[in-house]
């Protein structure tokens, strides 16, 4: 069981130079869709949390959450299916470290690769002249979207994972392994983002050593700004937030921010593909089998037979009259895909799944503990609207908790519907075991 011991609350007095800056929460590595920072301080506000009480993000993602939390003083606590999310949030909060000391590592690990890189002789070549480059094993490579890296850039960043295996340290490569990842997807792969991941045209070659060292030296930057604010805890726990009662100590949380996936074909998993798979935390199919199944079911490629959240909401009107509009809709249109036939069930797997969340989650929650979830509509199965926060809205009620109400934080256009679809905050009030 996760617990919060002694939390130490001198470092307040520092935090009011820094929570409005942009620190540590984005810049070394974030997801794209990630929620902005000002919308966690609005909410710690407005719930009233004050150091010395506890903040739980049970989909911490990248750390968002955790970040504003550090900034002002506030313990918290990440719980996060993907390892590589994970490791990001728990390097995120981690700022006890010697930037110089960092700085100096990192360099010496870039001349050993710089050294290692013009030896092979591929400094300034082709494609088509490049000869016995180092590549990923077949079961690696497989995972990878197909032409997300270029054979050259991806030689020289195993070059450079080498000798930062070379050089090993026991502090500073957490945060060089970080950097990687940051990279990678800033200036070294193919990739892009919009609604979903794609590739960009490829290139023949990327300055890796230089864009991996301007991610460390922003690390550094960053952690030179919050040198006085070290003690406040943020941990992180890979986990499924489904079974979250196994993790956390019984009423030990005051509040809950959050933004879970949203019911689309968006998989997330591909998103961070990339750097899960060079950096060691996806090594084959296996293990992305594993982590899908950890993972609130939102997407059809995320569903396996076994799967049962979707045996919970059976009796809640509601979902059950969302999943058959969206299979009429499939019929009509006489869809007839594997993934098609699943639109149907993913939906009441999604909501299932938050149910099964929301339930466990009580046992963490102290007695008049707020939270927000950050939630948005969705078109993505044959245009059938999911109104999300609504539908979530009407599975916590019978679970206990009280409806504060829901925000709309933004609105965003779908090309697909033509309509404005809402980003909102649902925001709830947990009273007690007793009151419930």
């Amino acid at each position: 069981m996760i617990t919060f011991d002694g939390l130490d609350t001198a470092d307040a007095r520092a935090r009011n130079n820094i929570q409005d800056a942009d620190l540590p929460a984005h810049r070394w590595y974030r997801f794209v869709l990630s929620f902005p920072p000002h919308l966690v301080r609005h909410y710690l506000t407005e719930f009233g949390i004050v150091p010395g009480q506890v903040v739980l993000d049970p989909f911490c993602g990248t750390g968002t959450t955790l970040v504003e939390c550090k900034k002002l003083g506030i313990a918290s606590l990440g719980i996060e299916a993907n390892p590589i999310a994970r490791f990001a949030s728990a390097v995120k909060t981690s700022w006890d470290v010697d930037s110089e000391g960092l700085l100096g590592h990192a360099q010496m690990v870039a001349d050993v690769a710089g050294a290692v890189t013009r030896d092979d002789g591929l400094v300034s070549v082709g494609l088509d002249q490049a000869l016995g480059l180092r590549q990923l094993p077949e079961h690696q490579a497989k995972l990878l979207i197909r032409g997300s890296i270029s054979p050259i850039p991806l030689h020289k960043t195993i070059r450079l994972l080498e000798a930062m295996g070379d050089r090993s340290h026991p502090v500073y490569s957490k945060y060089e392994r970080l950097a990687v990842a940051a990279a990678l997807v800033g200036g070294i792969g193919n990739l892009r983002f919009g609604p979903e991941v794609g590739v960009t045209k490829p290139k023949e070659d990327a300055p890796v050593i230089e864009h991996w060292l301007e991610k460390v030296r922003e690390m550094a930057s960053d952690l030179d700004a919050v040198a006085e604010m070290k003690a406040t805890p943020a941990q992180t726990v890979e986990a499924d937030a489904r079974a979250i009662d196994e993790t956390i100590e019984p009423e030990s949380i005051d509040a809950v921010i959050t933004s879970p996936p949203y019911p689309n074909e968006k998989d997330y998993t591909r998103t961070t593909r990339l750097e899960s798979v060079l950096l060691g935390f996806l090594k084959d199919r296996q293990d992305l089998r594993d982590l899908k199944r950890g993972l609130v079911k939102s997407n059809t490629r995320g569903v396996y037979k076994d799967d049962d959240d979707d045996l919970i909401v059976s009796e809640v009107e509601a979902i059950r009259e969302l999943a058959e509009n969206i299979e009429k809709e499939r019929v009509r249109l006489n869809k007839t895909s594997g993934f098609e036939r699943l639109y149907a069930r993913v939906t009441k797997l999604y909501f299932g799944g938050m149910a099964r969340h929301l339930a466990q989650l009580r046992h963490t929650l102290k007695p008049g503990a707020y939270l927000a979830y950050v939630v948005g509509d969705q078109a993505s199965y044959l245009r059938v609207m999911i109104r999300t926060g609504e539908q979530l809205e009407k599975i916590a009620s019978p679970l206990g908790y009280e409806v504060i109400g829901r925000d709309l934080f933004r609105t965003r256009f779908s090309t697909a519907t033509k309509q404005h679809l809402r980003e909102e905050v649902l925001a709830l009030r947990w009273p007690g075991w007793r009151d419930s």
